[in-house]
């Protein structure tokens, strides 16, 4: 299984949207990781010097109003909206599974309670979840993290119940349980490592809601606080700059919609690969 999922990621990587998007996804993380060493200042090294000074050969993406390269601030807060991101989805994944696994095997008041539960929350968008949630944690990377994590929850726990319900009246199933395997045999060796792939694809399509979702808490102060750049905080800055240097709110911008697009178009090409389409509409 995981030799057939490793084949289909390389037949989505083969194709032109899955190629170029992985591509762009692949430098981005690269970026992130080496952020202190690729860029080419220091992101909190200010210079009132030269604030407001437009792209150049010396600042390729200009400076802000304190005179910060906004290159190096970008590269850095790339780190900073995608470990937020990926590190809230993952815990959400893990959760889901948990919940959805149990919800979906065992059935039962349990599954009833949390189902209401987490329909209660589904009712409700994330963006509102999330800023009740930061509200009630305040502000900060931390807050931020559970917010998100919490707020997408609902979305894993109800796909995981869907699909473990779904294999769990299989043949093969019921034949494992009459030759006598315990539920946690059933559970993780054969009904999760096949209710994953859509999983998991569900989880990287939310990253790029979740790269959304913590710009816009960072736009409006909620998210990584000063010096730590964000995106999402430097497009705030960047709103008293808007006409004096666009650049401090366009470049942030443009960096959180072209990695969402191509999240999307990766997520899509993964998708096709392992043809797990019928499985969404069935959830």
């Amino acid at each position: 299984m995981i030799r057939h999922r490793a084949l289909a990621m390389l037949k989505a990587v083969s194709t032109f949207k899955g190629g170029i998007s992985g591509a762009f996804l692949l430098l981005l993380v690269i970026g992130a990781l080496f952020a202190p060493w690729l860029s080419p200042y220091p992101y909190d090294q200010q210079d009132l010097g030269i604030m407001n000074q437009a792209p150049s050969l010396t600042h390729l993406f200009g400076t802000d109003e304190f005179g910060r390269d906004v290159l190096s601030r970008m590269i850095t807060g790339a780190r900073t909206s995608l470990s937020v991101s990926i590190t809230a989805i993952g815990i959400s994944v893990a959760l889901g599974l948990v919940l959805g696994a149990t919800c979906g095997y065992f059935g039962g008041t349990f599954d009833r309670i949390v189902m209401t539960v987490i329909d209660l929350t589904w009712s409700f968008p994330e963006i509102l979840i999330a800023l009740m949630l930061v509200a009630i944690i305040g502000p900060g990377l931390e807050g931020v993290v559970i917010a998100i994590a919490i707020a997408y929850l609902a979305q894993f726990t109800r796909l995981t119940r869907t699909q473990i319900m779904s294999l769990k009246s299989e043949t093969y199933i019921e034949a494992t349980i009459g030759l006598g395997a315990g539920h946690a045999h059933v559970l993780f060796s054969h009904l999760l490592p096949n209710a994953l792939a859509p999983v998991l694809v569900a989880a990287m399509l939310a990253t790029g809601d979740a790269i959304i979702l913590e710009a816009t808490l960072g736009f409006f102060g909620l998210g990584a606080q000063p010096p730590t750049p964000s995106w999402g905080a430097m497009m705030s800055s960047g709103t008293a700059q808007l006409f004096i240097a666009p650049w401090v709110i366009l470049l942030p911008g443009l960096a959180v919609a072209l990695t969402v697009v191509f999240i999307n178009l990766f997520g899509d090409a993964v998708i096709a690969a392992l043809d797990v389409r019928a499985k969404f509409r069935e959830a």
